[in-house]
């Protein structure tokens, strides 16, 4: 359920990058970010795979953080609230217990669950995707990105990125993110907010 985005990109400047990277330097870790947990949750088609991997990309310590995105762990359109369990209890819950933590991949294409990937302890850790900041992750985490876009763009970039596929499962996919908005108030447990830009803005 990750594709490039293939219209109307967003536009992930320093103004959005900035404030995520500052947050980690704020915690004051020595060596910087080390170990921290950065959450980055929002709408469909917000741009949270794109600010990720520019986080990662200009991460300020010396270790590179381990990616999760949530788009693997979904087990299929019904899925978001078994995601936000997993993620909470065998990631960021079993991570912070000291246990070893680990996700299991879900293959869009066969329509069922693949393989594991373990997350190392060590290692600063991003999860981006619908679901990231559940009630339940708060306390688990570091810095928490709430990230918002235009919801006719959001829509537009969000249904463009499989070539139609996600067109014929949006109103379940938005039931679903409406009932964890409405359980779990994301928003509120954000520590950075931002709201993207379409490209050409």
């Amino acid at each position: 359920m990750c594709w490039p985005d293939l219209i109307t990109p967003v536009l992930i400047t320093p103004v959005l990058i900035t404030p995520v990277l500052d947050a980690v330097r704020a915690l004051g870790r020595n060596p910087v970010g080390d170990r921290a947990v950065i959450l980055i949750d929002g709408p469909s088609g917000a741009g949270k795979s794109t600010l990720a991997d520019a986080v990662l990309a200009a991460w300020p310590g010396p270790v590179r953080p381990t990616l999760v995105r949530l788009d693997d762990v979904y087990p299929g359109w019904g899925g978001l609230d078994a995601a936000i369990d997993q993620i909470g209890r065998l990631v960021l819950g079993a991570r912070h217990a000291g246990r070893p933590a680990a996700w299991q991949r879900y293959d869009w294409a066969a329509a069922g669950p693949a393989e594991w990937h373990g997350v190392d302890p060590g290692r600063p850790l991003v999860i981006e995707g619908c679901g990231a900041l559940a009630e339940a992750h708060a306390a688990l985490s570091d810095v928490r990105v709430w990230l918002d876009a235009d919801d006719g763009i959001r829509k537009q970039r969000a249904l463009a990125r499989d070539g139609g596929g996600f067109e014929a499962h949006w109103d379940q996919w938005q039931g679903e993110w409406e009932a964890y908005r409405d359980r779990d108030q994301p928003e509120r447990w954000a520590t950075v907010r931002l709201t993207a830009t379409p490209l050409g803005s």
